[in-house]
């Protein structure tokens, strides 16, 4: 009899990536995929644990689960990805019901962990760093894709230990796959309608294939060369990894989008020392520089986080004085909370959290006026869009991005979805652009390169 499980994600864009391989790595033993919880055999949650918020809905939805094990106690459940982690055996007696916990290593052997549980074994805790990355078992059981736009992840863990994350701690050190493993990939989502790939890792930028010959300036090539696709995207980088050849990239590779995310964290050198960062704001806007000597109207975003330790005003001044000089297209911006283990969660100085609240309202207001400025730019100018899907706010518009990943909203129909269109853009708003179906006629710039 054919079961069907549910997954939750939470968290970031390689639980999603994760969360889609589930449906590939259970299809061998019997499961398929179900989007109403209640029919689920089994019900799956991937958890971040890079935000307190995030690991706080974990546990509001675990509270919720609880009435539906007991109505089927035969109903597996299990948590996993970083807050399984993280957490270990302390979930399973914070959640008597729960069957069991499975880490970031553990994923790829939900298999045999479910083959054990059917049989009686009990709740377990899956946890050690054991990571393998493709598995011939599953790798070769591809169901449909069938989406624009991919994530692929290339490598996982990191290596710098930067003392406000986690990830090396509930991730592990760096781990890279195989060139032909990350092409077969993206090959097979081409065949089945993929355009757009997004390279994912913790790092990506640092990607080194398994025998070392191989960086990610090869693979970025390699991938510009594959027919039927349109578009390459990867996030995120390190600055300190961000080499004058993956500049240089940007300048040759016409597949490569005109966007980075190129998290800076904060302007401020002693704040950056503290984050054990590895360069100075001065190391990192020369980067910045090369970039846009390169591609002048290349889309930078970014991450930044306010209240760390000790952060004074000065350094947050600093910050903000950082942002009208590189004048970020975005940024995703954040309190400084505790993350336990990582090193500045034992950091004195904390700030108040009244403090913190104010400095990131000030940070994004300032980055709302900003991101307005960039996106009046389009305006009066013609852009490639990749159609997507509808919009999700406007019913009957149709919605893509442009190479520099603003969402754009336009007129259209379903028979667009997948192509690319040139648009008009004639209103840049805070959060997308609006514009009109325009032919190369139209006038207008061209799409980037």
């Amino acid at each position: 009899m054919a079961k069907r499980f549910h997954i939750t994600t939470f968290g970031c864009q390689m639980n999603e990536y994760d969360s889609g391989k589930v449906e590939q790595i259970l299809a061998p033993v019997g499961y398929s995929k179900t989007e109403e919880i209640r029919e689920a055999d089994l019900i799956l949650i991937n958890t971040c644990s890079i935000r307190e918020k995030a690991e706080q809905k974990v546990y509001s939805l675990l509270g919720r689960l609880k009435p539906l094990k007991e109505r089927n106690p035969s109903l597996l459940i299990g948590v996993g990805g970083c807050v399984a982690q993280q957490e270990g055996s302390r979930l399973l007696e914070r959640a008597e019901f729960l069957d069991f916990v499975f880490g970031t290593h553990a994923l790829f052997d939900l298999p045999e962990i479910i083959g054990d549980l059917s049989s009686g074994s009990g709740s377990r805790c899956f946890t050690d760093f054991t990571y393998r990355f493709d598995r011939p078992e599953w790798e070769k059981v591809k169901p449909p894709n069938k989406k624009i736009t991919a994530l692929v992840t290339i490598m996982r863990g990191c290596n710098n230990f930067c003392t406000f994350c986690v990830v090396p701690h509930v991730r592990g050190r760096e781990m890279s796959r195989t060139l032909a493993a990350i092409l077969g990939e993206i090959e097979s989502a081409i065949q089945t309608g993929t355009r757009e790939v997004t390279l994912l890792g913790q790092n990506v930028n640092s990607y080194q294939s398994p025998d070392g010959d191989e960086g990610f300036v090869t693979l970025l090539g390699a991938l510009n060369r594959l027919e039927g696709l349109d578009r390459i995207r990867f996030t995120t980088s390190h600055p300190k990894d961000l080499s004058p050849e993956l500049i240089e990239c940007f300048g040759r590779l016409e597949k490569l989008c005109p966007h980075i995310h190129l998290p800076l964290q904060s302007g401020s050198d002693s704040v950056l020392k503290r984050m054990n960062r590895k360069y100075t704001f001065a190391q990192y806007l020369a980067k910045v520089q090369d970039l846009r000597r390169i591609l002048p109207d290349i889309s930078i975003t970014t991450d930044l986080i306010v209240g760390f330790p000790g952060e004074t005003e000065e350094d947050f001044q600093q910050t903000l004085e950082a942002m009208r000089q590189i004048r970020y297209d975005g940024a995703f911006s954040f309190k400084y909370s505790d993350r336990y283990p990582a090193k500045a969660s034992g950091f004195s100085g904390k700030i108040a959290e009244s403090e913190k609240a104010r400095r990131l309202t000030a940070l994004q207001a300032l980055q709302n006026e900003i991101t307005l400025e960039r996106n009046r730019r389009f305006e009066g100018r013609m852009e490639q869009i990749l159609v997507e899907s509808r919009s999700k706010k406007h019913r009957f518009q149709m919605s893509g991005r442009t190479g520099g990943n603003q969402v754009v909203n336009f007129q259209g129909s379903d028979s667009l979805i997948g192509t690319m269109v040139p648009i008009l853009i004639e209103e840049g708003l805070l959060h997308s652009l609006r514009g009109r179906p325009a032919t190369p006629a139209s006038g207008g710039n061209a799409p980037w390169h």
